[in-house]
C-alpha cells in the first residue's frame, strides 16, 4: 500500500476521535466549567508529551526564538480557539456552531496557505472538497435543529465563524516550524504555552467542582480527552497534515460532524435522518476523491526557504 494512505487514515481516525468526543464529554460538562475542562485536557497532557518527546528524540528543548513563535501559536490555537469553541456553543445552536466551526475551515486554510508555504490546489481537490463540504452541510443541517440565523444567535455565530478563520491560520502557521522540528516537538511546546495562558481563566472554577464526588465516568472522560483526543490525536494529525499538506488535510475535518452524529446515536439514542445519511455519502465520496489523487504530494516548503 502507498505510504501516503497511512497519513490519510491517520487524519480520518483523528477526526473520528474528535467527533466521538462530543458524546464522551457532554455529560462531563455538567460537572466541569468548560474552560476548566479544556485546561484539564491540555494541562494533564503536558507530562505525557514531554516524556514521549524525550524517549523518542532524546531531547526536549527549542531555541528562544522558536519558543516565542510557539507561544503565539499556542495562545491562538489552544487558549483562544478552545475558549471560542466553548462560548460559540453557549451563544448559538449546536447546528450553527458545528456548521460555522467546520465548513469554512478548509477554505480559509487554502487561502492562507500561500502566506506560509506553497501547496498546489488541483481540480481534483476542488471537486472533492466541494462534494465533502456539501455532505457536511447535509449532515449538520439534516439534524433536528437546522440552521438558525436570527439575531439572538449573532454573537455565537460570529464566534463560530471566527474559529474557522483563526483555526485555519493556526494550522498553516505550524507548517514551517514542522519543516525544521518534528510534529511531536511542535505539539508539545504549543500545548504547554496554550495551557499556561489558559490557567488564569480557570482560577474561579476549581472550587465549584465536587472533586470527591467524581465518578468513573468523569475520570473516563478526562482520560479520553487527555490521552486519546490530545496526546495521540495531536501527534497523528500534525504529522499527517505535514505529509499531506494543510489544504488537503483540513478537508478531513469534515469527518468530525459525522462522527459526532454517530456518537449521539450510540450514546444518547439520537435519530439519524436520511439527509444526514446522504450527506455522509457525499462527504466520504469527496474525501476518497481527494485521497485518490495520483500526483505525488510535494513537500511543503516555507516561503522563506524558496529561492
Amino acid at each position: 500500500m502507498d505510504k501516503k494512505w497511512m497519513y490519510y487514515v491517520g487524519l480520518v481516525v483523528v477526526a473520528i476521535i474528535w467527533g466521538a468526543n462530543f458524546g464522551v464529554s457532554r455529560q462531563a460538562m455538567e460537572t466541569f466549567d468548560p474552560i476548566l475542562f479544556s485546561f484539564l485536557r491540555f494541562g494533564l497532557a503536558i507530562p505525557f508529551f514531554f516524556i514521549l518527546l524525550k524517549l523518542t528524540e532524546g531531547s526536549v528543548g527549542i531555541p528562544v526564538k522558536v519558543a516565542l513563535q510557539l507561544a503565539a501559536i499556542g495562545l491562538l490555537g489552544i487558549t483562544t480557539l478552545e475558549i471560542a469553541v466553548m462560548y460559540s456553543i453557549k451563544y448559538t445552536t449546536l447546528a450553527n456552531a458545528s456548521l460555522l466551526n467546520v465548513a469554512p475551515w478548509p477554505i480559509f486554510a487554502a487561502l492562507f496557505g500561500p502566506l506560509f508555504m506553497r501547496e498546489g490546489i488541483s481540480s481534483r481537490l476542488v471537486v472533492g472538497g466541494m462534494a465533502a463540504m456539501i455532505g457536511v452541510c447535509f449532515i449538520i443541517l439534516g439534524g433536528g435543529e437546522g440552521l438558525d440565523v436570527s439575531s439572538d444567535h449573532m454573537l455565537g455565530n460570529l464566534l463560530a465563524f471566527g474559529v474557522s478563520f483563526f483555526g485555519a491560520i493556526f494550522n498553516v502557521a505550524c507548517m514551517p516550524l514542522m519543516k525544521r522540528y518534528s510534529s511531536l516537538r511542535v505539539s508539545t511546546w504549543m500545548i504547554l504555552f496554550g495551557s499556561i495562558f489558559m490557567f488564569p481563566l480557570t482560577i474561579g472554577s476549581w472550587s465549584k467542582v465536587d472533586w470527591g464526588g467524581l465518578t468513573g465516568g468523569h475520570y473516563t472522560a478526562i482520560g479520553y480527552n487527555v490521552l486519546i483526543c490530545t496526546v495521540l490525536a495531536f501527534v497523528v494529525w500534525n504529522a499527517s497534515m505535514f505529509k499531506i499538506g494543510a489544504t488537503r488535510a483540513n478537508f478531513f475535518r469534515y469527518v468530525v460532524p459525522a462522527s459526532a452524529v454517530t456518537a449521539g446515536y450510540i450514546f444518547f439514542n439520537e435519530a439519524i435522518s436520511s439527509w444526514q445519511l446522504a450527506g455522509t455519502i457525499f462527504m466520504v465520496a469527496g474525501l476518497i476523491w481527494i485521497s485518490l489523487e495520483r500526483r505525488p504530494t510535494q513537500p511543503t516548503v516555507p516561503i522563506d526557504q524558496v529561492s
